[in-house]
């Protein structure tokens, strides 16, 4: 017998529901305070996810979510790369 592999689940900051990882875009501050899109989910630092949900994305943007999550002052080519990569995905 196969073991069941579990999916890993993470909370999206906009709207504080468990999905799997897979579906969602992650962010990561690193180490040394760079703030950047993480496309392979495995870069080291901490890490935000938002789900590709279009109210999300939305509310992300306009309450500064990552500000937040971060506790510091994320630039808004982050908000607008998360966004733009999203949207590629469609």
């Amino acid at each position: 017998m196969g073991k069941n592999k579990s999916v890993p689940l993470r909370m999206c900051v906009a709207c504080r529901q468990m999905k799997p990882k897979n579906e969602m875009t992650r962010v990561v501050k690193s180490a040394d305070g760079e703030i950047f899109a993480d496309p392979t989910g495995k870069a080291p630092g901490r890490g935000a996810y938002v789900c590709g949900d279009e109210a999300c994305l939305k509310k992300l943007k306009l309450k500064k979510l990552f500000n937040k999550a971060f506790s510091t002052d994320v630039p808004q080519a982050v908000y607008c790369g998360v966004e733009g990569e999203k949207v590629d995905e469609k």
